[in-house]
C-alpha cells in the first residue's frame, strides 16, 4: 500500500495517526464554519465510525479479559501482593479524584438528537444501580454479547479465564492469539479515526454551534489536570507509604524517562522495553520488575480510570441524571475494575466507557457517541493518559524494590 502511486494514499499511510486526527479535527471545524449543510451531511462518516466501534467493543472486552486471566503465569509472585495493592489503590484514588473534579467543575457534551430519540429511565438511587448491576452480571453470555452488556461480558470473561488457567498451553495460546486478532481489527478501525473525527466534529458543530469547542476544551482541561495531580501528588504519596523516603527523585526520573516516550507512542505495551531498561538502570529488584513491568502495562491504568470516570460523568451530567454519593463511590470501584481491562492500544480506555455508562441506564447508542468524542480530544488526552499509566509502573515498582532492598540490608 505504501508503494501506491496515489499521493493521497501515500500521505495517509506515511503520516502518523495523531497528526491525521488533528487534521480531521481542523478540517471538520473549517467545514462547519464554511458550509453548514455540507457539514451536516458528514454525519454519515461519523456514524459509520461510531457503529464500527460499537460492533467491535463487546467482543474485544470479552476476549481480552479471558486471555489476560487464562495466561496469568503461576509461581511468579515476587512482591506481587504489595504491587497489586498499589496498582488498585492508585486507580481507585484516581477515580475518586476524577469524580470530585467532575462534581466541582461539571463538564457537558452535546449528544445531538440521539438523546431525544431514546426514552431514558435513569436509576432512582444506589438500590436501582445495584439491581441493574446484578441483573447484568447474571445475563446469558450470548445475550450479553448481542446487547453489548459489558458488565455481563466481564463476569463471563473472568469466569472462563479462571477455568482456562488449568487448560493446555495450546488453548491458552489460542486465546492469546484471538485477543491479538481482535486488537488488530480495533487498530484497523482506529486507523479510520481521522475520517470519523472529521465527520463527527463537522456535523456536531454544524448542529450545535461553535460553543461545543469550549465544552471540548473544558473537558480536556479537567482530564489533564486530574492526571497531573495523580502523577505529582497521589503516586508520590502511595510510593512514600511503601518506601518511607522522599519519592520525588524516583517520580521525576520516571516522568522524564518513561512518560515522555509513552506520550508519543500512546501505547503502554510499546513502552514495556523502555520501562524494563529504566528498572535495570536503577538497580531495581529483577525478580520484581521482570514480572511487574508487563503486568503493569496491562492492569495499572490510573489514566484510564480518570478518562472513564470524567467522560461517564460528563455524559450523566449532559443527560441530567442525578448521582448520589453512594453511586459515585460505586462508579469509582467499577471504573477501577474497568481500567484494569483497558486495552494496551491507543484509545483502549475509551472502549470501556459503555461499561460505566450502563450503570446509569445509558444505552450503547449514546455511549458509542461519547467514545467518538473521546477520540476527538484523544490527540492530547490519550497521550497524557499513556504517559501517566507507564510512568506509574516505574514509580510503584521502584517503591516496592526500594522497600525490599531495605529489608534485605537490615
Amino acid at each position: 500500500m505504501s508503494h501506491s502511486t496515489n499521493p493521497l494514499v501515500r500521505f495517509y499511510f506515511k503520516v502518523g495517526l495523531i497528526p491525521q486526527i488533528l487534521l480531521g479535527l481542523i478540517l471538520g471545524i473549517v467545514l462547519a464554519a464554511v458550509s453548514k449543510d455540507t457539514a451536516l451531511s458528514m454525519s454519515l462518516l461519523g456514524g459509520l465510525f461510531i457503529n464500527a466501534l460499537k460492533s467491535v467493543a463487546p467482543i474485544l472486552v470479552l476476549v481480552l479479559v479471558i486471555a489476560s486471566i487464562s495466561n496469568h503465569q503461576h509461581g511468579k509472585r515476587a512482591n506481587m501482593g504489595v504491587l497489586l495493592t498499589l496498582y488498585f489503590a492508585g486507580m481507585m484514588l484516581a477515580a475518586l479524584l476524577a469524580t470530585s473534579a467532575s462534581f466541582m467543575f461539571p463538564s457537558e457534551i452535546s449528544l445531538g438528537e440521539t438523546v431525544e430519540q431514546i426514552k431514558l429511565t435513569p436509576p432512582g438511587g444506589i438500590s436501582d444501580v445495584l439491581k441493574t448491576l446484578l441483573d447484568k452480571m447474571i445475563d446469558n453470555p450470548v445475550n450479553a454479547l448481542v446487547n453489548a452488556n459489558y458488565i455481563g461480558l466481564i463476569i463471563w470473561g473472568v469466569g472462563i479465564g479462571i477455568a482456562l488457567r488449568h487448560a493446555s498451553e495450546t488453548t491458552k495460546t489460542m486465546m492469546n492469539d484471538l485477543s491479538y486478532a481482535i486488537s488488530f481489527i480495533v487498530k484497523i478501525i482506529i486507523r479510520f479515526a481521522p475520517i470519523g473525527v472529521f465527520g463527527l466534529v463537522a456535523s456536531t458543530l454544524a448542529e450545535t454551534g461553535f460553543g461545543e469547542l469550549f465544552k471540548y476544551a473544558h473537558l480536556l482541561m479537567v482530564l489533564v489536570l486530574c492526571m497531573l495531580i495523580v502523577a505529582l501528588i497521589i503516586n508520590p504519596l502511595l510510593a512514600y507509604l511503601v518506601m518511607h523516603k522522599n519519592p520525588y527523585p524516583l517520580v521525576f526520573t520516571s516522568l522524564k524517562d518513561s512518560a515522555i516516550p509513552a506520550f508519543f507512542t500512546r501505547s503502554s505495551a510499546a513502552n514495556i522495553p523502555v520501562n524494563m531498561e529504566i528498572c535495570k538502570r536503577l538497580n531495581m529488584d529483577e525478580d520484581t520488575y521482570s514480572v511487574a513491568v508487563p503486568l503493569g502495562a496491562t492492569i495499572n491504568m490510573s489514566g484510564a480510570a480518570v478518562t472513564i470516570t470524567v467522560l461517564t460523568l460528563a455524559t450523566v451530567n449532559s443527560m441530567h441524571i442525578g448521582v448520589d454519593i453512594y453511586t459515585a463511590v460505586l462508579l469509582c470501584i467499577v471504573t477501577s475494575v474497568c481500567a484494569c481491562g483497558a486495552s494496551g492500544i491507543a484509545g483502549g480506555s475509551l472502549l470501556l466507557i459503555p461499561v460505566a455508562c450502563s450503570m446509569f441506564g445509558i444505552p450503547n447508542e449514546i455511549s458509542a457517541k461519547v467514545i467518538g468524542i473521546g477520540i476527538a480530544i484523544g490527540v492530547i488526552q490519550d497521550s497524557v493518559e499513556t504517559a501517566l499509566n507507564s510512568s506509574s509502573d516505574v514509580v510503584f515498582i521502584g517503591a516496592v524494590s526500594s522497600a525490599t532492598q531495605r529489608r534485605k540490608s537490615q
